[in-house]
């Protein structure tokens, strides 16, 4: 038999749920059923929290229980930020599917996704992480300042462009 479950122990759940939107009951049921929760009103909870800043965008979320009570933090991935940057209207998930995110943001937000990335980054110092967020622009499908990101990391390396210590 398993051990008993502790109601004041601290448990993190990683979720990954599109912002704004209920997602299915069943898909959270497993992960958070044994800790006591129900999965629809969980899921209510993430759809309010991520509503306004992160409408239509995949999102991770962390839900950090304690004695059945559900606290819901985003926990947003390079990628989220970088389409979130681009200012886009928000769309309708089910009807446009495959978006090519065409945009241009500018080195200064680059910058700040990259501070805000910085503690999960594994980079030594801020250009690397600046440099790690560039890629993720090249995968996202967005332009920095009007040039590929690929050039922008080249220009980083070689000391070209100055990236601040902090």
């Amino acid at each position: 038999m398993p051990p008993k479950f502790d109601p004041t122990q601290i448990v993190e759940v990683y979720v990954r749920v599109t912002g704004g939107e209920v997602g299915a009951a069943s898909s959270l049921a497993p992960k958070i059923g044994p800790l006591g929760l129900s999965p629809k009103k969980v899921g209510e909870d993430i759809a309010k929290e991520t509503a306004k800043d992160w409408k239509g965008l995949r999102v991770t979320v962390k839900l950090t229980v304690q004695n059945r009570q559900a606290k819901v933090a985003v926990v947003p991935s390079a990628a989220a930020l970088v389409i979130k940057a681009l200012k886009e209207p928000e769309r309708d998930r089910k009807k446009n599917k495959n978006i090519k995110h065409n945009g241009n943001i500018s080195l200064d937000d680059v910058i700040e996704i990259a501070r805000i990335m910085s503690p999960r980054s594994m980079a030594k110092d801020l250009s690397g992480t600046v440099k790690e967020i560039l890629g993720t622009c090249v995968s996202v499908g967005c332009t920095v300042d009007g040039k590929d990101p690929k050039d922008l990391q080249n220009e980083i390396s070689e000391g070209d462009v100055e990236v601040p210590l902090e």
